[in-house]
């Protein structure tokens, strides 16, 4: 579409809203922007809009399907898109090829930021400039107008899918699929049918979780381009089409890294992915599986295989993402602390608990639940756990979930009233059920902003408030 003629709404005024809002302006004929929070906004409130000089809406992700402004726009006829959808129609030429740079998508529900930033590096290793953007590093609408980048490694939310529908990408891939945002969609059907876009008219490669009955039925169902590859990811040994493991090794039968079909090629040997272990060599499973979906993204879009290898060999996920932040003591006797805030569903929080051993884990869970459900993740982990301790202001559905499940877990509830030094009183009670050789992990399986600004600033007071009880125990000892 050509929107050059077009007078646009931009509705909400975060990153992603300041971005497109500056990205359209002498692009369109008009730049109109709403939010009732944000001083310099053209309009405060929603009563102000005028429908007859409106010709396209952007929303924010903050905006369900059924927000009254976006219902009252579609009444009208008017279009509703994401800031990823106007950014596919102000795409740029890449001063390299004369042609807008490509996109390699990534969603699912978890994983989606690791993946990226290894899809992110593997690409570059191999001599591209191909930034991680979207839900990570710059917001896309801006990356779409930077003449350098070659291909765009772009994280995408099931949000921001649910109001695009233009973008072809070049591949795209679906790590996996479970209950999550359910309030923001009405259910889980409509939030499967939102990631699945990703995947409509994709040229190259088409990548799917094998180990995920879901993503496996979304790729079965999708329309990617004539002549695109289909490839599985497993943890298993691989079947023709795919790349998995097999006696210890990442094995390709996908014929994507220049082997033959069919025929298994060794490629790395897991215990050289050290980044991606536990101290003891343990691999992280889901980490495993992020760094198996990258490989075939990249091998799909034409990466040098040798240079994307080697990414993968020196990798380490990013803050907040299975990091061990402090420990008291070392070796095997050490009691460490390990942030994975991101963990901000049941889905990631099952991935990150199921990493340790039997009765390790002392949890510190809660938060936004998001219409989540606890119980089957509590069930299956409970024997992991020494001890829980429970956040956030909204207790009642993992309280439940405990009370059902695993009545003998030791739990200490953080009084949700008051605001005063959440994590700390959560790090101290932790830290008063852990033994030597065991791990307080902070993988809450909820949404943050309950009682802290985002994912990140909860990581860091946990981080902070972990290191001041080394400090002291330490002191004692």
């Amino acid at each position: 579409m050509d929107m050059s003629d077009k007078r646009v709404l931009v509705v909400g005024l975060g990153i992603s809203g300041r971005s497109v809002a500056e990205a359209l302006r002498g692009r369109v004929a008009a730049v109109t922007t709403l939010d009732q929070n944000v001083a310099e906004a053209d309009l405060r409130d929603f009563e102000s809009i005028d429908w007859g000089q409106t010709d396209l809406v952007v929303t924010s992700p903050v905006f369900n399907p059924r927000t009254s402004f976006i219902l009252e726009a579609q009444r009208r006829g008017i279009p509703v898109v994401s800031e990823v959808e106007a950014a596919w129609r102000m795409r740029v030429n890449s001063t390299r090829t004369g042609a807008p740079a490509p996109w390699i998508g990534i969603t699912g529900t978890n994983g989606k930021t690791s993946t990226t930033q290894m899809v992110s590096a593997m690409m570059e290793s191999s001599g591209m400039r191909a930034p991680a953007v979207g839900n990570i590093g710059k917001a896309v609408s801006q990356a779409v107008l930077d003449p350098a980048n070659d291909v765009l490694c772009v994280e995408l939310s099931s949000f921001q899918l649910h109001f695009t529908e233009s973008p072809a990408l070049e591949c795209a891939a679906i790590t996996n699929l479970a209950a999550d945002h359910l309030d923001w969609h009405g259910g889980f059907e409509q939030y499967a049918a939102d990631k699945a876009m990703i995947y409509e008219g994709v040229r190259k490669a088409l990548v799917y979780n094998a180990d995920d009955h879901r993503v496996c039925a979304l790729a079965d169902q999708a329309h990617p381009a004539p002549g695109c590859a289909k490839v599985g990811f497993t943890l298993g040994a691989p079947e023709p089409g795919q790349i998995g493991v097999d006696g210890g090794w990442v094995v390709d039968m996908s014929g994507l890294g220049g082997g033959q079909p069919g025929l298994a090629e060794r490629l790395v040997a897991l215990a050289d992915l050290t980044h991606l272990c536990e101290p003891d060599g343990t691999v992280y499973p889901h980490l495993l599986a992020d760094a198996l979906c990258a490989l075939a993204l990249c091998l799909g879009a034409g990466a040098d295989r040798d240079a994307a290898l080697e990414a993968m060999r020196v990798f380490a996920p990013g803050d907040h993402r299975i990091q061990t932040v402090a420990s008291l003591g070392s070796g095997a006797e050490a009691i460490r602390f390990v942030d994975d805030s991101k963990a901000t569903n049941a889905h990631a929080a099952k991935a990150s608990l199921s990493s340790y051993p039997d009765g390790s884990v002392v949890w510190i869970a809660g938060g936004l639940a998001k219409g989540g459900r606890f119980e089957d993740l509590v069930r299956t982990q409970a024997r992991r756990m020494a001890g829980a301790v429970i956040i956030g202001k909204d207790q009642t559905t993992m309280l439940q979930a405990f009370e059902s499940e695993a009545p003998d877990i030791p739990l200490t509830i953080i009084d949700p009233d008051s605001e005063q030094d959440v994590m700390g009183r959560a790090v101290r009670a932790a830290g008063d059920y852990a033994h030597p050789g065991q791990v307080v992990l902070l993988a809450p399986a909820c949404a943050s902003m309950d009682q802290f600004k985002s994912y990140a600033d909860r990581g860091r007071k946990f981080a902070d408030q972990a290191r001041r009880w080394v400090k002291a125990h330490g002191e004692n000892r």
